[in-house]
């Protein structure tokens, strides 16, 4: 996209950026077939497994495919994030919510000035990136144009199928995009007008909402294209 195209308006620097991230994440999982989709590339991985397979405590889902998901915590890569939650004015009891932690970790969370710690976060398959993203803007979606009532955790059936859970959620982004043109500068200026219930929406102008759904959608096709690269070099030998 050359710079004359480029909208200088919040609402258009926000779309063009989301735009452009959608394009080059649909050029880049071109191809994706089921085998690559569902890869464990570590013993361990989060993924999406049928419900009696679970193997992670609180794997959620509508349907017969769950999507892994651990114990209540915190984890060492998420601290920044709930350090700017707090310096944003979010309560500790808030956040503790949020996360579904006690106040106490929190706040251990918020004394930790020492080097990072090692990141404990679990090495996750291209399938659960793929899901954790669907159900995050199908809730994004519910919870701010639609009826605000549906658990987010029980929007969408996931599949074990990469064709069709790439076609689902492509239909998904389209319509979230389409909703989100349609704002106005009042809606963004708007505390709470997403009342997405896993996370500090409800206590934050939309503008910034928007924001941080772009950085999430940015990261987690990033880290899907890494996979992408370690599957194509997976069994490959090095002189």
């Amino acid at each position: 996209m050359g710079t004359e195209r480029v909208r200088t308006d919040r609402l258009g620097l926000l779309l063009d950026q989301f735009d452009c991230a959608r394009e080059q994440a649909r050029v880049r999982l071109t191809g994706l077939g089921d085998a690559e989709y569902l890869w464990e590339p570590v013993p361990g991985c989060w993924s999406i497994r049928r419900r009696g397979e679970a193997t992670t405590p609180r794997a959620f889902g509508p349907g017969e495919w769950v999507l892994d998901q651990g114990a209540p915590d915190i984890p060492a890569s998420e601290y920044a994030e709930v350090a700017r939650q707090a310096a944003g004015g979010m309560t500790v009891a808030k956040i503790a919510e949020d996360w579904s932690v006690s106040v106490e970790r929190v706040e251990e969370v918020l004394r930790h000035t020492g080097p990072a710690l090692p990141d404990d976060s679990p090495v996750t398959t291209i399938a659960w990136r793929l899901a954790h993203l669907h159900f995050c803007f199908a809730g994004q979606w519910e919870w701010t144009f639609g009826e605000r009532r549906t658990d987010p955790k029980l929007l969408v059936d996931f599949t074990p199928e990469a064709g069709p859970a790439l076609e689902r959620f492509w239909s998904l982004l389209d319509r979230w995009r389409d909703s989100v043109a349609a704002l106005t500068d009042e809606q963004l200026d708007t505390v709470g007008l997403s009342q997405y219930p896993y996370g500090s929406d409800p206590d934050d102008p939309y503008a910034a909402v928007l924001w941080g759904t772009n950085l999430e959608f940015i990261h987690h096709m990033a880290e899907i294209g890494v996979l992408r690269d370690l599957w194509a070099a997976r069994g490959a030998t090095h002189g």
